[in-house]
């Protein structure tokens, strides 16, 4: 397992870097034209221009290019040219919205998704089974920006059936307890879609895995039909729900909420994305980009971990 670890590790190494060269390449060398143009913004003066290019190394070979962009990335002299604001800087504040989010709604989409997929293969041709596969096709079919706007207008903007507060992110550190209820109905709203799509996964997986010749010995053996689940089929079934869970949470974590975001102004990384993709100021976007691949990247290595611990059949030797 440390070989493995460590195998995986230097290969998510090498990804990070290849998403460094692919991002200079889509931002910089790709779009032609001149990039220190783009990169100034809408407004800006030709002593600006003239600055970025020097700085950025636009009048200089492809590598010496490439390599101030990495500088600037990782020294955290990144800076936007529109808001004059350090992009690092800017991401850090919206991380603890965005963790927040991602957290809550992915224990919430994870739990039910299971409990989902369980019931309906358990009940599977019963009446129960079917209204969970009509609400889990709901759930998949509603926009998300579009059931925020709905979940935000009755539920929080002082109707009569408002009873969450109105948008807006409030820090654990000031207040536990306002930060859990201004995050509930985000958390929810985010989580909808999920919910369903995990639970249809689980439940085919299950009624896949039933029939497999390990089960049929264990029922044979006189094992009860709730340890036979638990232990046999729920743990291989579960397999394809890490993979989704690790890419899905890495995603939303990597600015992938920025729809949520959005509609409840929680100012988290997401939000920062579509301000800067609607201002088109592209040292945000391209720092953005480089934070969200990083947690697919780390999140992909700790789902190839898991996949180890929970079927010994893949396990590397």
């Amino acid at each position: 397992m440390a070989a493995f670890f460590v195998r995986r590790t230097v290969g998510a190494a090498l990804v990070c870097v290849a998403v460094t060269f692919v991002v200079f390449l889509i931002f910089i060398v790709v779009p032609g034209g001149d990039p220190a143009q783009r990169i100034a913004g809408k407004n800006a003066t030709q002593q600006n221009i003239v600055n970025i290019r020097h700085s950025w190394g636009f009048d200089q070979p492809f590598y010496v290019q490439y390599w101030r962009m990495l500088k600037k990335m990782f020294s955290g002299t990144l800076v936007s040219y529109t808001s004059q604001q350090n992009v690092i800087q800017q991401i850090k504040q919206g991380m603890p919205a965005t963790f927040s989010l991602t957290i809550g709604a992915g224990i919430i989409w994870l739990l039910f998704g299971i409990s989902v997929g369980v019931i309906a293969a358990v009940t599977a041709g019963r009446l129960s089974d079917r209204v969970i596969t009509v609400l889990a096709l709901i759930g998949i079919s509603m926009p998300v920006f579009w059931l925020g706007i709905v979940a935000r207008y009755y539920l929080a903007e002082g109707g009569l059936t408002s009873i969450f507060p109105d948008g807006e992110y409030v820090p654990f550190t000031q207040s536990p307890v306002q930060w859990f209820w201004h995050l509930l109905l985000p958390w929810l709203v985010l989580a909808v879609l999920f919910i369903g799509f995990y639970g249809r996964v689980l439940r085919g997986n299950i009624l896949d895995t039933i029939n497999e010749d390990y089960v049929r010995t264990a029922k044979a053996k006189g094992l009860s039909r709730r340890r036979i689940l638990l232990k046999h089929v729920l743990r291989t079934s579960l397999i394809p729900i890490v993979t989704l869970f690790g890419l899905d949470f890495a995603a939303v974590l990597g600015g992938g909420a920025i729809l949520t975001e959005t509609v409840f102004d929680l100012h988290g990384v997401g939000q920062y994305a579509a301000q800067s993709i609607n201002n088109f100021d592209l040292p945000p976007i391209m720092g953005v980009t480089l934070y969200g691949a990083f947690f697919i990247v780390v999140f992909s290595v700790l789902v190839d971990l898991f996949y180890a611990y929970l079927d010994p059949r893949i396990r590397p030797t």
